[in-house]
């Protein structure tokens, strides 16, 4: 959530950046208004609160010494009423404040690229030329299906369209890559391991950003007492880990977590139906930060190099692009995804995204730090990112590593998690 004071003293440049995500945030200008009818208000209710203190003590007094009080009970007869009417007044001028910047997006960072869509993203680095073979490659869904690791119409039955079932050393694939990001990440990158709830309440999405803007989009449980969803990222539960509390640990504090995640992927039907690239649920380990606000965007470079050592590691090629403000996440002031080459596709594809996304969600969810016992408490900055996705690595190496015969090679690091050096 962005600070009404910056927005409200600073009104035409939030404008300006905010509208290079491609849509007109003009609507912000109420909050001008509306901010200096709360102020009215405010002085207004506080007048008349005092006066009626005055009033009670002038009356104290009259009465002490037998006096006749009835003109001056007269002049605040209706007072408790108008007091009532301005809190109610404050209440629905707060509300309506509250719901503007739950609504709003985070300004994007200065060295954001402005662009209206994916095609002005900016390509940052790349590791690896993309694999050539001397046959045909196929894709992970052929390749899965023939080696019988990977089953989609059981799991069509079992559930609907978008869901897989690994079997056999498919599993152990997915297994052995869970355990191998934790591992990195945990013992040379420096997190530490969390193992989160699936579930999350409406706080919870609602303090990452999530909700209220995405709420349709959420896995709602059917529960009549309680307002509880699917994560749709181990985000969301590590960062509301902290939520309304002064952080004591010392900063940076670094997580790795594990989790199961669940998209309904609202608005995508016929877009990367097949396989496993977008499903509606998948593994994936997320990186977590919290930082002082001066430290945020060095840790986010660092992220990004912890994100690339698995791929680096697992030797796969990729790129690193810089996402401009028109197809960057509601939340994040910067982010950066990573792209890994499938030759199935014959194109790079997203498997992580790693973002700043400064005080944003630290506002909106009230996590805070001291830089002293007698200093004030600040806002923490949260930054998060994929450590990496599991599903779309599977597919990476499927597709990278396959040879002529249908057979796929294990990554090195992978054999002895796997126990083979081949999956046939």
């Amino acid at each position: 959530m962005l600070d009404l004071k910056y927005i409200v003293d600073n009104i035409d440049t939030v404008i300006e950046k905010l509208n290079t995500r491609g849509q007109d945030f003009s609507y912000l200008r109420e909050l001008v208004s509306l901010s200096e009818a709360r102020k009215h208000v405010i002085v207004e209710v506080e007048a008349k609160k005092a006066f009626r203190n005055e009033t009670s003590k002038k009356i104290g007094a009259l009465k002490r010494d037998k006096q006749d009080v009835s003109e001056v009970l007269k002049e605040v007869e209706t007072i408790g009423t108008d007091i009532k009417v301005l809190d109610e007044k404050l209440i629905d001028i707060d509300t309506t404040i509250k719901e503007i910047l739950l609504n709003t997006p985070n300004i994007p960072s200065t060295s954001t690229p402005v662009g209206k869509d994916e095609q002005d993203n900016v390509e940052i680095k790349t590791y690896l030329e993309p694999t050539k073979f001397s046959f045909q490659p196929k894709d992970h869904v052929e390749l899965g299906t023939q080696l019988g690791i990977l089953d989609f119409d059981r799991a069509a039955k079992i559930t609907g369209s978008r869901f897989v079932v690994d079997k056999g050393l498919g599993a152990r694939l997915e297994r052995a890559l869970l355990q191998f990001m934790m591992d990195t990440h945990a013992r040379e990158n420096g997190y530490t391991e969390m193992m989160l709830p699936y579930i999350v309440n409406e706080t919870s999405m609602t303090a990452t950003g999530q909700f209220p803007k995405f709420k349709e989009e959420a896995f709602k449980l059917s529960l009549e007492d309680r307002s509880w969803y699917l994560n749709p990222t181990a985000e969301v539960p590590s960062i509301n880990y902290f939520r309304d509390e002064i952080i004591q640990e010392a900063l940076p504090v670094k997580f790795v977590s594990y989790t199961t995640a669940f998209r309904s992927e609202a608005g995508s039907a016929g877009k990367d139906t097949k396989g496993i690239l977008r499903q509606h649920q998948f593994h994936k380990v997320e990186l977590i930060q919290f930082t002082k606000p001066e430290d945020s965007y060095q840790a986010l470079e660092a992220m990004l190099v912890h994100s690339e050592s698995i791929l680096q590691k697992l030797e796969l090629p990729y790129r690193v692009v810089a996402l401009c403000t028109g197809d960057m996440g509601f939340g994040m002031a910067k982010t950066y995804d990573i792209e890994v080459y499938l030759p199935g596709q014959g194109r790079y594809r997203e498997i992580g995204s790693i973002s700043n996304a400064e005080d944003y969600q630290a506002r909106r969810g009230s996590i805070r730090f001291k830089r002293s016992p007698d200093h004030k408490a600040e806002y923490v900055h949260t930054l998060n990112g994929s450590g990496l996705a599991i599903g779309r690595t599977m597919i990476a190496i499927i597709e990278n590593y396959q040879n002529e015969d249908g057979t796929i090679t294990v990554p090195e690091v992978l054999v002895p998690y796997m126990h083979t050096t081949v999956i046939s």
